[in-house]
């Protein structure tokens, strides 16, 4: 996994083999033959379904080795959903585990990568998106930077996204918080039960809300605004959730600004974002944006090579791409200048990257395809899922 912090300051490395004019020498239509890289070590022979390609490109300047996976878009059976690991916000499963837990209802699994990057140290808040993430229709992480969105008409989108969620107290203090997320001392948190039996806090205040009788209530959605009664308030911090309720919890710090609340308090929560998410089926986090409309941001120096995961769309394709690294002699990765080369050269014209590291992993049609750089498949938080819809 890289963090975000990471991602954003590295820049483009000396040029060399393979620097940002890296020319793609070898093309290896590897129809998973056994003995073709690493899909023979991960598995038997994967399916591969009408309106999909499978290019495995192995390089020997660096050397590389990229696993490209093209959807042509006219097939309208097939669309993308997300993958939330364990079904909780604090779980993690490999990609394969994710596209085995998938509903049958959402379809047939066909492709699949790995997503945003999450927490990864242990802790209470493990397996975090760090970024957005809405899950068949249901909001679940906020949204931090870059973010990747496909619409009611299955329109991608990618871009900054800003979450503006607000909570309107009776005396008219309206206090912005974050959700399924750590507290901080000074900050508010709306969990709701898909973060798993409990919020995991200290102490703060802590409100156990249920819906008014005129109000939507759960699952959440982008866009959507609530009126919650307060049910009971917890003083003493990591506070059970059930199937009917959410919790604002409120740090010390902020505690004083929302005035007296008791038992049968109604309080207003909006679910704002920006752009306006109302609808969006499926979304994740990620970044940074390697093209938008074929154009390349400006990339700071002395970049490093890491795996990489990207998904990438033209006017007639999707693309899914996982480049291998930290493996020498076998593949050293990519920056992200080489990376958003390779994206144009696959045909995008519009691209962003997802996590990467020991994240990377590319599922195709029943098998692991590439050999991610802990020698193993890594647990993750989530996961971008190609599936076709049952007729």
């Amino acid at each position: 996994m890289l963090s975000r912090r990471e991602g954003a300051t590295m820049g483009e490395s000396p040029a060399g083999a393979c620097g940002a004019g890296l020319v793609l020498v070898l093309w290896l239509a590897c129809s998973i033959m056994p003995g073709c890289g690493a899909a023979a070590t991960w598995g038997p022979f994967a399916r591969i379904e009408p309106g999909i390609e499978y290019i495995h490109r192995r390089i020997g300047d660096g050397p590389l080795s990229i696993h490209v996976v093209k959807i042509d878009r006219s097939r309208k059976d097939y669309r993308f959903t997300s993958a939330l690991a364990g079904g909780t916000v604090y779980g993690l499963a490999g990609v394969s585990e994710q596209v085995a837990a998938l509903p049958a209802d959402l379809g047939r699994p066909l492709a699949a990568v790995n997503g945003d990057f999450f927490v990864i140290r242990p802790g209470p808040y493990q397996g975090d998106p760090q970024g957005l993430h809405i899950v068949q229709g249901e909001l679940v992480s906020a949204a931090i930077g870059d973010s990747l969105w496909i619409d009611a008409e299955g329109r991608p989108h990618m871009g900054p996204v800003r979450s503006r969620f607000q909570a309107t107290f009776p005396n008219g203090h309206r206090l912005a918080f974050g959700l399924n997320q750590q507290r901080a001392e000074t900050a508010a948190v709306l969990y709701t039960p898909t973060i798993g039996t409990g919020t995991r806090t200290a102490a703060g205040l802590e409100l156990v809300l249920e819906p008014c009788e005129d109000s939507p209530w759960l699952p959440l959605r982008a866009g959507q605004t609530y009126r919650a009664r307060i049910r009971t308030i917890n003083a003493e911090g990591n506070t059970s959730l059930r199937a009917d309720i959410m919790v604002l919890s409120i740090g010390p710090g902020l505690i004083a600004r929302v005035g007296s609340l008791e038992a049968g308090t109604e309080i207003g929560l909006s679910l704002e974002t920006s752009p306006n998410l109302t609808g969006v089926q499926t979304a994740l986090g990620g970044g940074p944006i390697l093209l938008r409309d074929g154009k390349q941001p400006t990339w700071k120096p002395n970049q490093v090579r890491h795996p990489r995961t990207v998904v990438g769309w033209s006017d007639t394709h999707f693309v899914m791409v996982v480049v291998d690294g930290r493996q020498q002699g076998l593949s050293i990765g990519m920056t992200y200048p080489e990376l958003a080369a390779l994206m144009t050269d696959l045909g995008c014209t519009h691209a962003m990257n997802l996590d990467g590291g020991g994240s990377s992993t590319l599922w195709l049609g029943g098998q692991v395809m590439n050999r991610p750089s802990d020698g193993w498949e890594r647990k993750v938080a989530n996961s971008l899922i190609l599936v076709a819809r049952q007729p």
